[in-house]
């Protein structure tokens, strides 16, 4: 980083937010290298088995309260 800081004070036709062209094609290939990386490594096991729960879970008909008695009749006596 030392270096884009020094080539950006060399700079003469700085582009939005002051820096260089050349500065900002560097800055975003690091960014996409660096998350490239990121997206290589994958899902981890433990955190595709949550979702693959809560897909389930997602799927499952859900029953919804009324805000009635929690007795079984269904307000029927």
């Amino acid at each position: 980083m030392k270096d884009l800081k020094s080539q950006a004070s060399k700079s003469t036709t700085p582009g939005k937010g002051g820096l260089t062209p050349e500065i900002q094609s560097r800055i975003g290939h690091q960014l996409r290298a660096m998350y490239d990386d990121v997206v290589r490594q994958g899902v981890p096991d433990r955190f595709a088995e949550l979702i693959k729960k809560l897909d389930a879970q997602g799927a499952a008909p859900q029953v919804e309260n009324d805000g009635g008695s929690n007795d079984n009749n269904n307000g029927r006596d």
